[in-house]
């Protein structure tokens, strides 16, 4: 579901099977942008698209860049092959050349896969114990948009970016909360079915938000106090 930060509206929601990649928190959160008529389409002021860490995909993160977004988005913690060791963001990556640099100053090439592989220059290396303890030494996996997901990462360590995070979120989660309450499981069996009582559902929260925001009516029709 979309929801509008700052009123708690829901501008967009689909209800989707549970499992498969087509069905993630991130996949579906880019196809419901693509769908909400209340978001600009890239062409007008920016718009800034706030998520906790299950939309920090690089997929996601691609998305929204081709359409001029913003991403808010809490990026995916990085973990070290060695408890307080090097993480990944330790190691330079050049996009341009393919290429990657360790924190020693080796520098290995992409494979077609997008794999590292450093290999035996990891022996008599010395941080290696900061690094890895495979004995054929380090190699890694770079993710197609592994770009875009550093330099979001760098983004959220902003003050701003960190603030608004902070700030805009717990309107969503009460939003999430609102549409859970007494429906932790769905009431029908088939995907279509389901999808239709979530819609009804989220049209009847909308308009409790919006009495609750003022939303009156009388001869002039309906408005917001």
């Amino acid at each position: 579901m979309v929801v509008e930060p700052d009123t708690g509206l829901t501008t967009a929601a689909a209800l989707t099977k549970a499992t498969g990649p087509e069905n993630s928190d991130a996949s579906m959160g880019a196809a419901l942008l693509d769908t909400d008529t209340t978001v600009p389409d890239g062409d007008g002021d920016q718009v800034e698209v706030l998520g906790d860490s299950a939309y920090g995909t690089g997929e996601m993160l691609d998305a929204l860049d081709k359409k001029g977004h913003a991403a808010t988005i809490k990026p995916w913690p990085l973990r070290s092959a060695v408890e307080g060791g090097f993480t990944l963001d330790d190691f330079a990556y050049d996009d341009q050349t393919g290429t990657v640099t360790c924190p020693n100053g080796v520098t290995r090439p992409l494979t077609r896969t997008r794999q590292v592989i450093f290999g035996r220059v990891c022996q008599g290396c010395p941080l290696r114990d900061r690094c890895t303890t495979a004995a054929g030494g380090r190699k890694m996996r770079l993710h197609p948009h592994e770009r875009l997901q550093r330099q979001h990462r760098e983004r959220a360590q902003d003050p701003q970016f960190q603030q608004t995070y902070r700030e805009k979120r717990p309107m969503v989660e009460r939003s999430i909360a609102w549409l859970v309450r007494g429906n932790r499981r769905v009431p029908y069996r088939g995907v279509a079915k389901n999808h239709a009582w979530l819609q009804h559902r989220v049209a009847a929260l909308n308009l409790r938000r919006l009495l609750a925001l003022g939303l009156t009516f009388d001869e002039r029709g309906w408005q917001i106090a």
